[in-house]
Order: C-alpha cells, then structure tokens, then sequence
C-alpha cells in the first residue's frame, strides 16, 4: 500500500465533519478531489472506510481503526516538516502562546528563563484560555502553541502531543457555602446547587466527561481564575485546578470530599499543521514536551 499525506488528510478532515463538502472548503480542494482520494485510499487498504447510505458520513469499524493510524501518520509528517523548517529558517521575531491555568506555575516559569536565555530578542506573548478557546486561538493563527486540558480528541488540523505535567483538580466551594457541612458529596447533592463551569463547557452540549454533572443553575466565566473568585463569593462549587487555589484561594475555599476527587488531569500541547513553527517555537515545544 502506498497511502499519500493528501489521502489521509482528505480521509480525517472528512471523518471529522462528516462531509465531503465541508473537508473540501477545510482543504481548500474541491470536493470531488476528496472523494477521489478517499476512494484512492479506499482502494489501495482494501477496505470501505465510510458508510454512504446515510446522509451524513459515518465511518465503518475498518474506518473507525484506521482513523486514529492515519492521525498518527500526519503527526509524524507534521513533525519531520517542523524540524526540516527549524533547520531551513531564521529565528521568527515573535511568539505566542495560549496558556491553560491547568498547567502548573512553575512549570511554565522554568521554560519562558530557557526561552528567554536561547533567544533573548525574541517578543514573547502569554494568553490566557482554555479548552476550546485555545483551539480557536492555534487554528485562526493567533498564538502559536496551546496548553490546556487533555481533550478525547481533536480537530484534524490540530496536532497535539502529551506533556509530561499533569494537574490535580479538586471541588472547591466558599468556606461558608452550605455544601461544606456535607461530609461527603455526590453528584445528586452537587446538582442540587449552582454550578460554576467554563464558558466553552457551560455551551456544550452534556458538558465534559471527566466533570461532574451541572446543577440545576449554571454559571459560567471563561478561565478557572475567574471561576475560582466567582466560588470564593459563595455563588457556586466548581472544579478548579488545585496549584491555582493553593495560590490565590487558599484561604477562601474549603475543598469538597467526593468520590473520584481529587484526580489528575493531563496536559497537551497543541499547534497548527496548516502553518509551520518558526525556530523558537519549534524549540519551545521539544522543551515542553521534554
């Protein structure tokens, strides 16, 4: 079998919108080029790799298989070009990155000292954001890396890698929220109160696997600092990464006891593969996935 990169990126930019059409506008290609690389693909593994009797495309158990090898292959590709160009090109004048508080302090100390002892003339641009938002920020080019909370899966032209920084997250309420005379919540009493969830989480739909259950009242802000004040005035319980709390709310949250919680949360790195990484950006993802 000799599968081409366009194949591949044709075949998981379909499987993540389940369209021919919208893969096409996503690639800048036109719709029958998608549907002949797919069929080429199809043809060269020997398998139907969608479902075509529905209205949406929907993939078959081969499909389904193969989708996370051929996500695997892209990201090496995108790799092989990442260091071809850090060898290629000068050093880039700026550099931004959209920072999740789920990623710990320190950590994100120690690497802006490396970065900024390798390349001291370099602009450098912190964003704070999560989930979501630090997609938007990576796709539409505006910061260059992204950390956030590990997510099931991501959009095709999002390469992602797993750093080795995990962070604890806790329940936390105000010290004098009624939830703390509870020796031990589940989630029919949390639900029972006000939620304090992120923006991005709050608008989804069914929230977040690894989160409890909204209550009956959401309310919503779009980082974890803003969400931490927000529980410190007593308005709701929310899960906040604990690093944070200890910080800047040590003093004005109690942490809930729960069953499964506290629990550790992995941190990705995310870029874009529709543009390259300049040297320092490339330097500053091999560093933080050291």
């Amino acid at each position: 079998m000799n599968a081409s990169t366009e194949s591949l990126k044709a075949f998981a930019h379909a499987a993540s919108s389940g369209s021919f059409s919208e893969a096409a506008r996503k690639l800048g290609k036109s719709q029958s080029t998608i549907s002949e690389a797919i069929a080429r693909l199809e043809l060269d593994t020997g398998v139907e790799l969608f479902q075509r009797h529905t209205r949406r495309l929907v993939l078959t158990d081969a499909g389904a298989s193969l989708l996370d090898h051929a996500e695997a292959i892209l990201a090496a590709v995108d790799r092989f070009s990442r260091q071809a160009n850090t060898l290629s090109r000068g050093e880039e004048a700026r550099l931004t990155l959209a920072l999740s508080d789920a990623y710990q302090q320190n950590q994100y100390e120690a690497r802006l000292t490396e970065l900024d002892e390798r390349y001291p003339q370099l602009e450098f641009e912190c964003l704070i954001a999560e989930r979501v938002d630090v997609l938007d920020l990576v796709r539409q080019g505006r910061a260059h890396l992204g950390l956030l909370a590990a997510q099931h899966r991501y959009p095709p032209d999002i390469a992602h890698a797993r750093t080795r920084e995990s962070t604890e997250f806790g329940l936390f309420v105000s010290r004098t929220h009624a939830l703390t005379e509870t020796p031990r919540v589940d989630d029919a009493t949390l639900q029972r109160w006000r939620a304090l969830r992120l923006s991005s989480v709050a608008a989804s739909e069914g929230g977040h696997d690894d989160m409890p259950a909204s209550g009956t009242q959401c309310w919503a802000a779009p980082d974890y600092l803003l969400l931490l004040e927000m529980a410190a005035l007593g308005f709701g319980w929310a899960a906040l990464p604990k690093p944070l709390v200890n910080a800047y709310g040590q003093n004005r949250l109690a942490e809930l006891t729960a069953n499964g919680w506290p629990r550790h949360v992995a941190v990705d790195v995310v870029w874009s593969r529709q543009r390259d990484l300049g040297p320092a950006a490339a330097w500053l993802l091999d560093r933080l996935l050291a």
